[in-house]
């Protein structure tokens, strides 16, 4: 729904069903009250920086059966609406900062709104949009509501390891149905993720330890498997005694590695960060 809209009687109905998900400032105003108009600005305004609740404007001189409705007595007057009731509201004009006070106790906090963007994202399989929506609504709360949506995304990225962390700190209580099939998600990816070609590639190197190409091509099958953590680890490790091992593409291709995970991945800024130290 847009953030600014006009009340009228074809529309109410919408609206009131809107405010069952989120809030709605009804403002009853009339273009014969300079207050009205002003009072209307302000809210236009933080309605469309804010994006946290819309606005619904009445105009008292054409709705004069919405404004009868509600028993506006004087103009202008504004009410908070929320699940189809009023819930709270002024009359009168009011700045900016006294209006901002008065929503913020009814508003949601933005990873609220950022968690129901990102579970709408999700439905229709957009997880690339949906991942940083949720990746900040985590930073903000840990609550199972955040975590599983969050870890959901993960999987669909191939992030297994983050996605187990986080399932594995889900209480008892919040392991709902929705949990479960993330588990076996999570379990599936796991199976696929150790190929017939990793196990044959770790077999060698545990009897040829120093042979730089086994590790090169284990790095690489494990990146292509979505097992990152393992291909740093193992490339770092070779980093640490000789930053020039074979010939350099033992360093590039854990460079590779870091620019194909992104500059947001917490895990890829970890390693930059490991490497950093050993360059400088």
């Amino acid at each position: 729904m847009q953030p600014v809209l006009d009340l009228t009687k074809e529309n109410i109905q919408q609206v009131v069903d809107a405010s069952m998900q989120q809030i709605i400032v009804l403002n009853f105003w009339s273009e014969q009250s300079p207050e009205s108009v002003t009072l209307l600005n302000t809210l236009t305004a933080m309605a469309q920086q804010s994006g946290r609740f819309v606005l619904a404007k009445v105009n008292c001189d054409t709705e004069m059966e919405i404004a009868n409705y509600f028993q506006i007595q004087s103009l202008p007057t504004t009410m908070v609406l929320s699940e189809g009731k009023p819930i709270d509201g002024f009359a009168g004009l009011q700045e900016a900062p006294q209006i901002e006070q008065l929503l913020e106790k009814h508003l949601p906090a933005q990873w609220q709104l950022d968690l129901q963007q990102a579970k709408q994202l999700l439905a229709e399989q957009q997880f690339d949009q949906a991942l940083p929506l949720l990746k900040q609504a985590y930073s903000e709360s840990t609550a199972a509501e955040v975590a599983l949506p969050y870890v959901d995304a993960l999987l669909s990225k191939g992030d297994l390891v983050l996605a187990q962390s986080l399932l594995d700190g889900i209480g008892l209580a919040d392991q709902d149905s929705y949990f479960q099939s993330l588990k076996a998600k999570l379990s599936l990816a796991l199976d696929a993720a150790d190929t017939p070609e990793i196990r044959n590639l770790q077999q060698q190197l545990a009897t040829d330890s120093s042979n730089m190409e086994l590790v090169l091509k284990l790095a690489t099958a494990l990146h292509q498997a979505n097992r990152n953590d393992e291909a740093l680890e193992s490339l770092f490790a070779v980093l640490q005694k000789d930053m020039s091992a074979l010939d350099g593409n033992i360093k590039q291709l854990f460079l590779d590695i870091l620019t194909a995970m992104g500059q947001g991945d917490s895990l890829a800024n970890q390693y930059r960060r490991k490497l950093y130290t050993l360059l400088y």
